[in-house]
């Protein structure tokens, strides 16, 4: 099963710096291609790799273009990024790519985060972007079945629907065990609290499936959010605390329906991050 956890970024950003992939610090300068530098981004931190780099498609990621157009300052300030880069294996070839949002948008995130959401075998990159009039929505991009030289937008959630209104991703996979991707996040996790889960649909991309309330994850200006995915016996289980801050709570996806069970009491990031692991 993929599944990947919020938490797994910072981890698999030092392991790229430890086994220096050469790629990630530039790229042949060809057609289609970008000679592209991470270490030189406005936010380095937000690099993301996939430690296979031999597969097809999208192996690293991260943003830039630092910007204040859209002064929310959810994770601590109100500088946000403009740019998505990736590099992406074209065979024998790895190419930097570049998508710039419009100038209504940022990418309100922390970093980006790669699954093979679509199933075609290659890595999307899925991230938060927030429109100065509709709010934040979920975003997949990746490469399209006409080749590997544009990143382009595949499917998103629909935006929240005014300025100001975020979302706070949990985490990607198989969370029913359907065989088809889902991924989870906090609806205005200071205000509305609502879990929602969309799984990608073959014919037509992200649509929402399960949601329930009374659960966040995030707390406004962290640089950081709390919890993730965990994988439990062939099972995965979204853990997040209750809307109140006080309880560590672990949903299930079962079918189509959502049930939560208190894990522990929340003492901090600490202990959140005990409960990530599976006793069994």
């Amino acid at each position: 099963m993929n599944t990947f956890s919020f938490a797994n970024l910072a981890f698999c950003a030092s392991l790229a710096v430890l086994f220096s992939v050469p790629s990630l610090a530039s790229t042949a300068d060809s057609e289609g291609c970008l000679v592209e530098n991470a270490a030189d981004s406005d936010f380095p931190n937000s690099l993301v790799v996939n430690l296979n780099a031999d597969s097809e498609g999208v192996v690293a990621a991260w943003y830039d273009g630092a910007t204040r157009r859209y002064r929310h300052g959810v994770l601590g300030d109100d500088i946000e990024a403009g740019e998505l880069h990736v590099i992406a294996n074209k065979g024998s070839e790895q190419c930097g790519q570049k998508l710039v949002l419009d100038q209504n948008e940022v990418f309100e995130d922390l970093a980006p985060r790669l699954a093979d959401m679509d199933g075609d075998g290659e890595l999307d990159v899925v991230a938060v972007v927030s429109d100065a009039r509709l709010g934040a929505k979920l975003a997949v991009y990746g490469h399209l079945d006409d080749g590997h030289d544009t990143l382009s937008l595949k499917s998103a959630t629909p935006n929240i629907g005014s300025s100001n209104r975020w979302l706070a991703p949990i985490g990607m996979g198989d969370f029913n065990n359907d065989g088809v991707m889902d991924v989870a996040f906090i609806d205005r996790p200071h205000l509305a609290k609502v879990l929602r889960v969309f799984s990608y649909q073959p014919d037509t991309g992200l649509q929402q499936i399960a949601s329930t309330s009374g659960l966040t994850n995030h707390r406004i200006g962290e640089d950081f959010i709390t919890g993730g995915v965990r994988l439990c016996g062939g099972n995965s289980q979204l853990i997040t605390v209750d809307s109140n801050w006080k309880n560590i709570v672990a949903t299930t996806l079962n079918g189509t329906e959502l049930t939560s069970e208190i894990l522990g009491e929340f003492t901090g990031p600490d202990s959140i991050q005990e409960m990530l692991k599976c006793a069994n």
